[in-house]
């Protein structure tokens, strides 16, 4: 008794083509509208200008270190260019509103602050500076991060902050990108 033998080319050719239409019925040509392999950049921007945020508090050099953060997360995680804003395609500007720290742990022998929360508030504007249209645009927009002040890790305020600043620096690109 004889097997015959079939070949398996043309059960995985009907596969293969089935899964790559069903790939690409899938895609929209538009990233808005569901998945596609066009490249995400808002409204087809290429470029975007940071000036230094304005500081509406005393804490002092926030502002540069928030625009520093916040150029840098647009460069590692975006293909949009930063150029300066007088050039660019769309512009990112902001204030920042508060920065405050608050106790989060006291040591119950001492009475010292062990762990304290640095909180960090914006407001900022995404603006296209071809059509005038804002792209973006959130207010009272913060991030939290906190550090121990406690005698074995002894962290500085200045550490805190630096942690705040990157938090909301990555959020604020986040939001960025999820608008586009």
């Amino acid at each position: 008794m004889s097997r015959r033998m079939r070949h398996p080319r043309p059960f995985l050719f009907v596969v293969a083509f089935g899964l790559g239409a069903g790939a690409l019925a899938g895609c929209a040509s538009d990233p808005s509208k569901g998945y596609s392999f066009a490249p995400v950049t808002a409204t087809q921007a290429r470029s975007v200008g940071v000036p230094i945020f304005e500081n509406g508090t005393f804490t002092k050099g926030v502002e540069a270190d928030l625009t520093e953060a916040i150029i840098k997360e647009l460069q590692r995680t975006t293909q949009i260019d930063v150029t300066r804003s007088a050039n660019a395609e769309t512009v990112l500007t902001g204030v920042v509103t508060d920065s405050e720290l608050k106790r989060i742990a006291v040591d119950s022998q001492t009475g010292y602050v062990d762990q304290l929360a640095v909180r960090i508030t914006v407001d900022f504007d995404w603006k296209d500076n071809r059509t005038g249209k804002v792209l973006l645009s959130r207010r009272s927009f913060s991030a939290v991060d906190s550090f121990s002040t406690a005698r074995r890790a002894g962290e500085l305020v200045e550490q805190g902050q630096h942690s705040a600043v990157q938090r909301l620096a990555r959020a604020i690109v986040e939001e960025m990108r999820s608008s586009w």
